[in-house]
């Protein structure tokens, strides 16, 4: 990919048979990752052990391809993308387990089940819960895996014209590879405002239901006072983040569907649109729905 800019052309290299081969490695090990979580699931006879492996997914992937892609992307955006998703999945695969512990199945994944036969259900969770979370985690994740394989240079020198082809060395040519620039930086930015928004809102939703004193009540305090959803926000962010620095690349930019589809889950699929219909008609949550914002942080609505 060349782009011309005042005497100068910027060059991004993108490494599609590494990507290739990356993507592969990737798949097998979500395989071997779920594959392990079921026989888990199956000893504890519980499917909510996969929650865990949500994250865990995220972070096996980045890190698979961090190795898988030595020598092939710009090493600085290789590893800043890589503790970006460490960061993430770790925290939330931690947070997720210490909820869980302790507790039954989760009444998704029972309700699911419940309308399969007996002998039938587990490899229908296999299909369904395990097979349908691996897919998703490996789409989600393509602007991780993009962003490894990804090179960007700015060429300089006598010629103002680089013919497709051209060998840079030994025409006068000077390649400078390009390091992380303001489009990543924003991308952190946003990163971290969702790394925020999502962990400071599950420590004061613990700290809310760990207090007797709020048994039947509405959580409205906090980040809770301004969304009625600041961890799937957060979650949000994070990917949108993640995708900023990507796209820096050029050749990231195109994996923008993924932000999407982790956008449109979190509002519309297993996230806030089932929270709420959980929550619906408990004492308190219609005018809590009434004066808070839905997903954006925003300041209360007056009744």
């Amino acid at each position: 990919m060349y782009s011309f800019d005042g005497g100068s052309y910027r060059l991004s290299s993108f490494d599609g048979g590494g990507f290739t081969l990356g993507l592969i490695l990737c798949a097998a090990g979500l395989v071997v990752l779920l594959g392990a979580t079921f026989a888990v699931a199956r000893r504890l006879g519980k499917h909510s052990v996969v929650d865990v492996a949500w994250g865990l997914g995220f972070v096996a992937v980045a890190l698979i391809s961090l190795f898988a892609s030595a020598g092939s992307g710009t090493p600085g955006r290789r590893y800043l993308i890589t503790a970006m998703v460490v960061v993430w999945g770790v925290r939330l695969a931690w947070h997720i387990g210490r909820r869980n512990a302790g507790h039954g199945e989760d009444p998704r994944y029972a309700a699911m089940l419940e309308k399969v036969p007996d002998d039938g259900r587990n490899a229908y969770a296999l299909r369904m819960i395990y097979g349908l979370q691996g897919l998703l985690v490996l789409f989600i994740s393509l602007p991780v895996q993009v962003a490894q394989y990804c090179r960007a240079f700015k060429l300089s020198g006598p010629m103002l014209h680089l013919p497709p082809g051209v060998r840079v060395n030994g025409f006068g040519i000077h390649a400078d590879e390009r390091g992380l620039g303001l489009i990543a930086a924003l991308g952190v930015v946003v990163w971290a405002i969702g790394l925020f928004f999502e962990a400071v809102g599950d420590w004061q939703l613990k700290a809310f239901k760990a207090d007797p004193t709020n048994k039947g009540m509405i959580m409205d305090r906090g980040l809770w006072r301004y969304t009625r959803h600041p961890n799937y926000f957060g979650d949000a962010c994070v990917w949108w983040g993640i995708w900023l620095v990507a796209a820096e690349t050029g050749v990231g930019a195109f994996t923008v569907l993924s932000p999407i589809v982790m956008t449109v889950f979190l509002t519309k699929g297993s996230g806030a649109a089932l929270t709420e219909k959980r929550m619906a008609g408990r004492p308190g949550f219609d005018e809590y729905v009434a004066r808070t914002s839905a997903f954006i942080p925003w300041p209360p609505r007056r009744a």
